[in-house]
């Protein structure tokens, strides 16, 4: 079976932005089997080592530009502008595991879901749940479904830098 690594990250005291988290910690509820689910504020480069022993990773995050309900898509490595900073993008943090480990990290994806609201102290949106409720429902099935095959066919088999 395949060891697959899910990890949410975001604010949660920062209104939609805890849609990643939200997203994890129903996940984790639900204890699939083979399904690992972390969170954590932002990504940073000590998560290279949870990427260690994954055959997949979904990153979640809240993403006020991309498409209702969500969008998800491949990523590649990439060293960008966040590669030495604090807070580091997916696609930084592969670029990172390769470094450390001298090889490719696993194939990984990122599901961006649809946020509105991100100011300090706000709760979810309503319309933000809602995006939730879809997200909860496709990452359920990607995990059933622990195919790579399966999951790049969801992601239009679109590969960005994320």
């Amino acid at each position: 079976m395949a060891k697959l690594l899910l990890f949410g990250y975001g604010n949660p005291g920062r209104g939609d932005d805890a849609l990643g988290p939200e997203l994890i910690g129903r996940i984790a509820q639900m204890h699939l089997a083979g399904v690992e689910c972390q969170s954590d504020m932002q990504l940073q480069v000590e998560h290279v080592t949870d990427l260690a022993d994954c055959d997949q990773v979904l990153f979640i995050d809240a993403d006020i530009s991309c498409a209702e309900p969500f969008d998800l898509s491949g990523i590649k490595p990439e060293k960008d502008g966040s590669y030495t900073s604090h807070a580091m993008t997916p696609a930084a943090l592969l670029h990172a595991f390769r470094q450390v480990y001298g090889k490719d990290a696993p194939p990984a994806f990122l599901l961006r879901i649809r946020g509105y609201d991100f100011a300090l102290g706000d709760p979810l949106t309503d319309q933000a749940s809602a995006n939730l409720e879809a997200a909860t429902k496709l990452v359920v099935e990607l995990c059933t479904a622990a195919s790579l095959q399966y999951w790049r066919r969801f992601a239009d088999i679109r590969v960005t830098a994320g």
